[in-house]
């Protein structure tokens, strides 16, 4: 199993935001420190060193370099999406394997590294894609929470050059295992993302959400997916 020192990980904060207004979201305010150091606090706990720790942002680049970890730009000027993010940090990753998280999801598993690592090694697989069940129980992918070989960086390189932008069109081109985790917050916040104002703020005093025992994730097969 892929041992999680041997995996660095990126925080995708390289967005436009609109849907914020064109805020950069990952330096906002949330219980009281920004947005983007939840993910740092929480890619500490499970055990991936401070020193593996990237951020990926295309804006504001001075106040992301004063949370004390290295700041990484896309390659591609257009703002070419998460997937452009992957490629930053595969292009600067030193470990076998890149973790990649949102800045704007506050809450997500804190075995979410070990448990894909997990998958990734029982499956052979070339990326671990987390997957999560809604309120309605339908399963939903979960994109940006990948875990992946850094050794697809030239042919993400290929992919997004031919303008490719899908997270999910580029997966398709390798050996992909979906692992499904059950959410531990009672409120479904485990992968939930903020895109507005309004979310923010309505889940600002969530710090004490009752929380389960974290949950076993399990693999699921890529064809039981709802299309």
């Amino acid at each position: 199993m892929p041992n999680t020192l041997d995996i660095g990980a990126i925080i995708l904060a390289g967005g436009r935001a609109t849907r914020m207004g064109g805020i950069d979201k990952g330096l906002l305010a949330f219980q009281g420190r920004p947005l983007v150091s939840h993910a740092i606090q929480r890619l500490e706990n499970q055990t991936i060193p401070i020193g593996s720790i990237r951020i990926n942002a295309n804006r504001q680049l001075q106040d992301y370099q004063s949370l004390g970890l290295p700041v990484l730009v896309d390659s591609h000027t257009d703002f070419a999406g998460p997937l452009a993010g992957f490629l930053a940090g595969m292009e600067n990753c030193s470990h076998t394997y890149l973790l990649s998280v949102p800045c704007d999801s506050p809450f997500f598993p804190l075995d979410l590294a070990e448990k894909m690592a997990a998958h990734l090694s029982q499956s052979q697989a070339d990326i671990a894609v987390a997957a999560a069940c809604d309120a309605d129980g339908v399963v939903r992918i979960q994109p940006v929470f990948c875990l992946m070989k850094a050794t697809l960086k030239d042919h993400l390189q290929a992919f997004l050059s031919a303008g490719g932008r899908k997270i999910d069109a580029w997966t398709a081109c390798h050996q992909v295992v979906h692992v499904l985790f059950d959410d531990p917050h009672e409120h479904g916040l485990a992968f939930r993302n903020f895109n507005t104002l309004a979310d923010l703020q309505a889940h600002d005093s969530t710090t004490n959400v009752p929380m389960k025992l974290p949950p076993q994730a399990r693999p699921i097969r890529a064809d039981s997916l709802p299309s």
